[in-house]
């Protein structure tokens, strides 16, 4: 489980297929000694397992294999060497819940229609998988590449976000631009609330 609140930026440092997989390291400014082998760290959204972890020079190492779900369903299958991600370590009991309950599960992508900005803020509209568009609503939340953003407004299948100058400049979505693709993972409250109501 985690919460949307990105605590580094990695970056994508070598990428090799093997068979279904691709096997991906990923430098960042972690601690070496705090990371375990099975470790969840959440990539820009994708809860992925850490299978190898080393200390090169000044940056942290870390490996993760990629099935063939995860590339097909997220951003992961488009990503390069030298491609920034966001980065969440797993949460722990007692840590602060500063965003919303994200799972790590990515539900689909979407796309950035526009972007506006003023006043050092970007208001994002981005249009989101038909399927999902019911799980979204005014004033809930949403994770877009692993960040926990309310939704400001809903229009079908697009809506809007706003990012404060801290968001844009912590998280990869200040170079984000109009085409781009996000993972999307909606509120795991707000589908739960859909899955009562398709009972009744």
């Amino acid at each position: 489980m985690f919460t949307g609140i990105v605590t580094d930026v990695g970056e994508v440092i070598a990428m090799t297929p093997r068979g279904e997989l691709r096997r991906l390291r990923i430098a960042c400014s972690y601690d070496s000694d705090g990371i375990a082998l099975g470790a969840s760290i959440a990539c820009s959204g994708v809860c992925l397992t850490v299978v190898a972890v080393a200390r090169e020079d000044a940056r942290t190492i870390f490996e993760i294999d990629a099935a063939a779900e995860t590339l097909a369903v997220t951003t992961v299958g488009i990503w390069a060497c030298g491609t920034r991600v966001n980065l969440e370590r797993a949460l722990k009991i007692g840590d602060e819940l500063g965003g919303h309950i994200v799972t790590g599960h990515v539900d689909g992508v979407a796309r950035i229609i526009s972007r506006d900005d003023f006043d050092d803020m970007s208001r994002f509209w981005v249009e989101a998988p038909r399927a999902l568009s019911r799980f979204i609503a005014k004033k809930g939340s949403v994770a877009l590449d692993g960040v926990s953003l309310t939704v400001n407004e809903v229009d079908g299948d697009r809506f809007s976000v706003l990012l404060i100058p801290h968001t844009l400049s912590v998280t990869t979505l200040g170079a984000r631009r109009a085409g781009d693709a996000l993972n999307i993972e909606v509120d795991l409250m707000a589908r739960y609330a859909a899955r009562l109501s398709d009972a009744r």
